[in-house]
């Protein structure tokens, strides 16, 4: 059996391969020294086309976009009304994002525990969780497999409860031939670089509800408005303006909406690209499937996921190494893994916040199983071989 790196032997390839990373392509460049040459830097039009391109993607009349994901969350809990003494579900398998956007305007996040092949929320476990003071519900797209909103979207009306889905890793995805963001209440999408395009920072709400979209226009910006249509008092000239609520500047530039304006129109082949090395890795790691050492991911059947992360889900019970271990001899073989994501209640502020281990033990069990592989569009054939080569030769080592 071949040494591993960790112990001396010889990597699997000679340089890191991080688990993320955008493409930028000379047509992105052209588009942002455009604008840079232009009248407006920010606020200005190319931020309205760039909301219209992600609209369109989403099959929605509205969208709104944000300096970055979470103020995006932060923006549509606001515009559902969330305050204090409202409680918001949602999943503890998310970066904390998902569940801080309700602390922002005053509520209470609650878990849910999550399903055991999907890892998304599990409507039955969301239903043990339902109160008086329930508002809303926050699913998360995990790892950009979209989650079956037909039917959090019917229990939800049911409930008066308001919608929010966290895709941030899920644009251009797909569930029951309907896009992620047209079913939802609010959808919020993500721009960071390892995102499914990016702005290099950036959020996005969509909906087809005009109030929200008022609101949302007047949270990122002041709570200021110059629509003449919606002043309270009579204006006292072309120079008027009115705060109407306390909002943030939370706006996205010209320069990062003209670079996600660009790769808005890659976006069908970045999608296509990451599930062909999704279908790759799924491929080939039958064997280790096989013999007990992993779980590979599933998807729905009636799903089209953005395949933001590949997780692999360890069978530490018939393995020597810990995951820790695991993760670390990965790494010496030069291959970028990562962990997404420690479930968000056991982080320490939400810890003294009062939200206690043991309370979720399906997601805390998966947690301590998973490892995140590299996966992003730019990847070459190459690279993903060295990614699978890498997984056999340390996960057979530890048999």
């Amino acid at each position: 059996m071949e040494q591993l790196a960790i112990n001396g032997g010889k990597p699997a390839r000679e340089k890191l391969l991080a688990y993320g990373s955008q493409w930028i392509s000379d047509a992105d460049i052209e588009e942002v020294v455009l604008v840079l040459k232009s009248d407006y830097l920010t606020q200005g039009p190319t931020i309205a086309e760039f909301e219209r391109s992600v609209a369109a993607v989403a099959g929605v009349e509205y969208a709104v976009a944000f300096c970055n994901g979470t103020a995006a969350l932060h923006g549509a809990c606001y515009a559902a009304g969330i305050t204090e003494g409202d409680e918001v579900i949602t999943t503890p398998l998310t970066f904390a994002a998902s569940s801080n956007c309700v602390l922002y305007v005053g509520g209470t996040p609650v878990f849910a525990d999550v399903d055991p092949t999907t890892f998304l929320l599990d409507l039955n476990e969301v239903k043990k969780k339902l109160t008086s003071k329930t508002k809303a519900i926050i699913p998360v797209d995990f790892t950009g497999q979209p989650i079956d909103m037909r039917k959090f979207k019917a229990f939800a009306e049911k409930n008066g409860l308001v919608m929010i889905q966290d895709a941030a890793h899920s644009l251009g995805a797909s569930f029951a031939g309907e896009p992620v963001g047209a079913v939802a209440d609010m959808t919020m999408f993500s721009f960071h670089p390892v995102k499914p395009v990016t702005t290099g920072e950036g959020g996005v709400i969509v909906t087809n509800n005009p109030d929200y979209y008022r609101r949302l226009l007047l949270f990122r910006s002041h709570g200021i408005t110059r629509d003449h249509q919606a002043y309270t008092n009579e204006s006292e000239g072309p120079w008027y303006y009115e705060m109407q609520e306390l909002g943030y500047n939370y706006r996205l530039t010209d320069l990062q909406a003209a670079l996600g304006l660009s790769q808005m129109g890659r976006l069908g082949e970045f999608v296509q690209l990451r599930n062909n090395i999704a279908q790759t890795y799924s491929n080939l790691f039958e064997d280790l499937e096989n013999e007990g050492l992993i779980r590979r991911p599933l998807v729905h059947a009636e799903a089209i996921s953005g395949w933001h992360l590949y997780i692999l889900h360890l069978q530490l019970d018939h393995l020597t190494a810990g995951r820790k271990e695991i993760f670390e001899a990965l790494r010496a073989e030069n291959i970028g893994v990562n962990v997404h994501y420690i479930p968000v209640h056991l982080l320490p502020y939400y810890q003294r916040l009062g939200y206690e281990k043991g309370s979720l033990p399906l997601a805390e069990q998966l947690y301590e199983c998973f490892i995140t592989l590299p996966l992003f569009p730019k990847m070459t054939e190459q690279d993903a071989k060295d990614v699978v080569n890498a997984v056999y030769k340390v996960l057979r080592a530890y048999r």
